[in-house]
């Protein structure tokens, strides 16, 4: 670099006016500087970083030449000359002590240029700046960039990826639903996607004035009470049943049981019971009596979040006395028993995390479990199949196909039979895809000869606030053929009426 008055020359920097000129044999005083003192500066004890004097090797230079000096004549007049030099910079003079050269006011190290001569100030009048002497550079040198080196890019060098090398382990494998590995987070809260939702203006007194008035003198304004029913929230509903026996102390549900009958009656009190309520009575009912209803044991513990579990765990014991638990293990047995008893603790690992070497290690594991050997290990299934969250098991499912060759549902149909094989099916069916697990359910209840009502009234009454748009979609997808004409096509009456309000309308 190069600077005003000191221009560069080969092998070195040559004297410029008003700079130090060299002097054969030594260093002559610059103007303003510290006079030589006769025979040179003493030497400091211990040795010299700054290497020998030329001149005089007994002789030491730098700052070892100013240790103990206090003794020498010289010095008041070095200081007076040193005072000269720096007294318009500072407020007192530098504090030379026993120890030698003191700090200079701003508490920095001295500053020493290119070959200057040791024991000289750091202020040299030959450099231009603000204040005579060395000048804080208020931007780059020349040549030296405070930035990146010029050609050297900040940030990530052109063709180095700034995340994960792709092929590695921490980057997605190709067809993964999400990324294998993310931060554990709290569970997300499903984002509403019904036909029902909170009726806007709403008066739980008004609607249960109009029940009763439909409920009142010869027959039943069925319209009416569709009307109502079908257009408010399990929430609002819940409001409204209060309502009535508050106003007319009678229990609307009793009193509509009177007035009705068939799958409409059946459709309008379910909807009429609170969700915990209704899934706690669905689940007895289908343990209760000559056999199970195994299907829908699986259909509401597969699809219900924790939460849900818990609270229906708990209206369970109170309406019925008895725990579910207690129920299932009676009415099952077996591994079909242990995969209920395994849903029904709600424990399920509910966050987002996805980590993709437990992702391969529970693969290497079901694989193990059952096509690797010679029976089936139905108690790792239910391990990972019942506690894993859903993004994982996603990624599991995906990773299974590509190293297997063929999906997990496959094996588990391979593995398994009866109750056990519905089961697991149902699980990594309603894991993969919700809405498309309750369309499958509303195709075979409405399918064939016959219709199971009580599934297609369960699950319109259950889904119609929570996921019905999703289900539609998926039903026409899977069939070609809307849900709306479906329930057009097998019902009748006023339950057509009712479950086609809850429905929506034809896509």
């Amino acid at each position: 670099m190069s600077y005003p008055g000191y221009p560069s020359a080969p092998g070195g920097y040559p004297p410029a006016q008003g700079g130090y000129p060299p002097a054969p044999g030594g260093y002559p005083p610059a103007p303003g500087g510290y006079p030589p003192a006769p025979g040179g500066y003493p030497s400091a004890p211990g040795g010299n970083p700054w290497g020998p004097n030329p001149v005089n090797p007994t002789l030491p230079i730098g700052l070892d030449a100013f240790s103990n000096m206090s003794g020498h004549a010289q010095l008041s007049g070095m200081i007076g000359s040193m005072s000269n030099t720096l007294g318009p910079h500072i407020s007192v003079p530098p504090n030379f002590g026993p120890g030698g050269f003191g700090a200079p006011p701003n508490q920095q190290p001295a500053q020493y240029g290119m070959g200057g001569q040791p024991g000289a100030p750091s202020y040299n009048q030959g450099y231009p700046g603000a204040n005579p002497g060395y000048p804080a550079a208020s931007g780059p040198t020349q040549g030296y960039p405070s930035g990146p080196t010029q050609g050297y890019p900040s940030g990530p060098t052109s063709g180095y990826p700034s995340g994960p090398t792709p092929g590695y382990g921490a980057s997605p494998s190709q067809g993964y639903p999400s990324n294998p590995i993310t931060p554990s987070v709290a569970p997300v809260k499903p984002v509403k996607r019904g036909t029902v939702s909170d009726a806007a203006g709403f008066d739980a007194l008004r609607d249960a004035e109009v029940l009763r008035k439909a409920m009142k003198g010869f027959g039943t304004n069925e319209q009416a009470i569709i009307d109502v029913v079908a257009h408010r929230s399990n929430k609002q509903r819940q409001q409204i049943v209060l309502s009535f026996k508050t106003a007319y102390g009678k229990d609307l549900i009793k009193e509509l049981k009177s007035e009705l009958s068939g799958n409409f009656e059946k459709a309008v009190l379910a909807l009429l019971k609170s969700s915990t309520i209704y899934d706690a009575t669905e689940l007895k009912e289908a343990i209760k009596g000559a056999g199970t209803d195994e299907q829908c044991l699986i259909e509401i513990l597969t699809s219900r979040s924790n939460a849900e579990i818990h609270a229906i765990n708990s209206a369970y014991k109170t309406e019925f006395k008895k725990t579910l638990e207690q129920d299932i293990k009676s009415d099952t047995s077996g591994h079909f028993e242990r995969l209920l008893v395994s849903l029904i603790q709600g424990n399920r690992d509910e966050s987002q995390h996805v980590d993709i070497t437990l992702v391969k290690k529970d693969v290497q594991d079901l694989y193990n479990a059952g096509e690797g050997r010679m029976g089936t290990d139905e108690s790792r299934f239910n391990a990972i199949l019942c506690a894993r969250n859903r993004s994982h098991l996603k990624a599991v499912f995906e990773e299974y196909r590509l190293v297997c060759k063929y999906d997990i549902e496959k094996t588990i149909s391979r593995e398994m039979s009866g109750n056990l094989e519905r089961g697991m099916l149902a699980v990594v069916k309603c894991l993969r895809n919700t809405p498309a697990f309750f369309a499958e359910r509303l195709c075979k209840s409405m399918k064939g000869l016959g219709t199971d009502d009580k599934t297609l009234i369960r699950i319109m009454a259950s889904r119609c606030e929570v996921d019905m748009l999703d289900i539609r979609a998926e039903f026409k997808k899977m069939y070609g053929q809307s849900l709306y004409s479906f329930i057009t096509d097998d019902t009748s009456g006023d339950y057509r009426k009712l479950l086609l309000q809850l429905c929506g309308s034809n896509d």
